[in-house]
């Protein structure tokens, strides 16, 4: 252009709108946030409904090859019954007979368990057990102690009490009772009660 109009210098007008690159990333930040939560998402759901996939079926795989017997849906950590020779037993006879408890003592110690006191029941028990026996323990035995001396006296009474001391658990020798429990039948409860996975348990646990 001619005339009085000249442009000068080395800036001339741009005839398109800037570009607004800070809304551009902040649109990519966000949409790569997006879709790391559906992934997130897809896989918590495929976890849900495979049983944690790969992972667990190595660990399953590993402990079956170790000989553990372990449930897909078990989660809280398996409880470990003493063995007789780990049980006080404490034996009271609750009964006009005389002599139960000392018999029974005495038959309890060659099936391997620890004899503590022999002799006649409390009051609070004397000639007050109508069947064949009451096996009485602290709180923590319900799940350990007991139910191993409930082999050995199948129909007998299971009780606890909270506010008992120590390890120590009674047989209260009760007015029905005959004898303990057979020792083949007392050695079969307690190998089924320290296995009680069926023989195909191998297979159900994918094994």
């Amino acid at each position: 252009m001619g005339g009085q109009y000249r442009i000068t210098g080395d800036k001339y007008p741009r005839m398109r709108p800037p570009r607004r690159r800070g809304r551009l990333v902040v649109v990519g930040i966000v949409s790569v946030a997006v879709l790391g939560v559906v992934g997130w998402g897809t896989l918590q759901l495929v976890d849900v409904f495979t049983g944690g996939g790969d992972k667990a079926a190595a660990s399953a795989k590993a402990a079956c090859a170790q000989g553990i017997k372990v449930k897909p849906s078990a989660a809280a950590a398996v409880v470990v019954l003493p063995k007789p020779a780990q049980i006080t037993v404490n034996v009271f006879n609750a009964t006009p007979r005389s002599g139960l408890a000392k018999q029974t003592a005495d038959e309890l110690a060659k099936r391997g368990f620890h004899i503590g006191e022999v002799g006649n029941a409390s009051k609070e028990f004397d000639k007050k057990v109508a069947g064949t026996g009451l096996l009485l323990g602290p709180a923590a035995s319900l799940k350990t102690s007991l139910p191993v001396l409930g082999t050995q006296l199948a129909a007998a009474q299971l009780r606890t009490d909270a506010a008992r001391k120590g390890t120590d658990v009674d047989l209260v020798i009760g007015t029905a009772f005959k004898q303990l429990t057979a020792k083949t039948d007392a050695d079969k409860a307690l190998a089924v009660l320290n296995a009680p996975e069926p023989a195909d348990a191998t297979k159900k646990n994918g094994c």
